[in-house]
């Protein structure tokens, strides 16, 4: 991979929240939220704006890390983004990234959406993983 920028994505059923970072710097940054239906083309701006090399899917498990009907579905949507989209794609674990966001939400200057605020809390986690342990899906 040329490119150390990301894009990370909290994806749900109707919104998914974006987010941006970079390897270097070693941060990530809440972008926003779009409607999960146009998300892909989005994306696809976003790759282009900011020189994207991977994006990093938030990976719903129950808190004992066993998948739920919710982990099959976005399993699903990451198979059929990767026909559209021509990166690799690597999943991190969300587990209670939303109540992190929440928690997060009162330091952030600007007024961010909590879905964003999910995604970022996501690609801050892979960024903090070393790259041995990040799993592609």
């Amino acid at each position: 991979m040329d490119s150390k920028e990301y894009l990370s994505l909290d994806v749900g059923l109707k919104r998914t929240g974006i987010a941006r970072g970079s390897e270097v710097a070693r941060l990530s940054e809440p972008l926003m939220t779009v409607a999960t239906t146009s998300v892909l083309a989005k994306l696809k701006d976003l790759i282009e704006e900011y020189n994207v090399g991977a994006i990093v899917v938030g990976l719903p498990r129950n808190l004992h890390g066993n998948n739920t009907q919710q982990t099959n579905w976005v399993r699903d949507w990451v198979i059929n983004a990767k026909h559209k989209i021509d990166l690799p794609f690597y999943w991190q674990d969300e587990v209670l990234s939303t109540r992190i966001a929440e928690a997060k939400k009162l330091s952030y200057k600007k007024v961010h959406d909590i879905d964003s605020l999910a995604a970022a809390v996501i690609l801050q986690d892979f960024l903090d993983t070393p790259e041995a342990d990040r799993t592609l899906s």
